[in-house]
């Protein structure tokens, strides 16, 4: 083991032990500089990573409706809520698409509707319970940034973890699902006009619901990795339509 790994070993045997002097040096400190450092390590070291239910951590839950009684319940929740927000974007946009292919649209909100529902608006992302494949996170409840939209990692390798504290857990809130391609400026206003021209054509609506609400095009980034300009990026026009099923339309 390096001097390092050692130095982390004996820090984390005696953590009570650190966290108590450091409460004595924070209560008379005066430099802001070495009060963030000190409040960050008592922080830090606090945390309750492991403890799941409500009864073992009562202050990560503050602030919370009592219907939530462990961490990954409410993790999960907070994961489908920004899902289903995305569905209401999509089916707000009804009103722009042209008279005679809403009832055409509507049909296709209807069926990601149906499949967010079988899935659980993939709510799966965000707890720690589940399946490797299926979490953005570690069995720890660890999340690492991944980076801004054109770029293949994140280069301040931010990570956070919303089990640990309640102040991550709100943190956290401030972390994005962005879409890569973007959803508002080329996603749905391409699945629009894909119904209005689709002149018999079936929509590849699939394609459009992995495009809106699956890891296939949402990276979790940090705040400061979440780039706001154009993305420029548009939908694979050979995707659009389902291959060899031009002549069953969708009503």
């Amino acid at each position: 083991a390096s001097d390092i790994e050692r130095f982390l070993a004996a820090f984390s045997s005696q953590r009570d032990a650190v966290v108590e002097a450091a409460r004595q040096l924070l209560s008379g400190e005066r430099a802001p500089r070495r009060q963030k450092l000190l409040a960050d390590l008592i922080h830090n070291l606090s945390e309750n990573i492991l403890a799941e239910k409500r009864g073992d951590d009562e202050k990560w839950f503050e602030g919370l409706e009592s219907r939530f009684k462990n961490k990954s319940s409410y993790m999960r929740y907070s994961c489908e809520s920004r899902i289903r927000s995305y569905m209401k974007e999509v089916s707000s946009f009804i009103s722009n698409v042209h008279p005679t292919a809403r009832d055409a649209y509507k049909g296709i909100i209807d069926l990601m509707a149906d499949k967010l529902k079988s899935v659980k608006y993939n709510g799966c992302y965000f707890d720690r319970r589940e399946e490797e494949a299926a979490r953005l996170c570690t069995m720890e409840g660890w999340f690492s940034c991944q980076g801004p939209f054109d770029r293949d990692d994140c280069p301040c390798k931010h990570s956070i973890n919303p089990y640990s504290n309640r102040e991550s857990r709100i943190l956290f809130s401030t972390w994005n699902l962005d879409h890569i391609i973007e959803k508002k400026r080329a996603v749905v206003p391409e699945l629009a006009e894909a119904v209005k021209t689709r002149d018999g054509r079936e929509v590849n609506w699939e394609y459009f619901y992995q495009l809106l609400f699956t890891v296939h095009n949402l990276k979790l980034v940090h705040i400061a990795c979440h780039k706001k300009t154009n993305h420029n990026l548009s939908c694979d026009k050979t995707k659009i339509y389902r291959k060899g099923k031009q002549n069953h339309k969708i009503s």
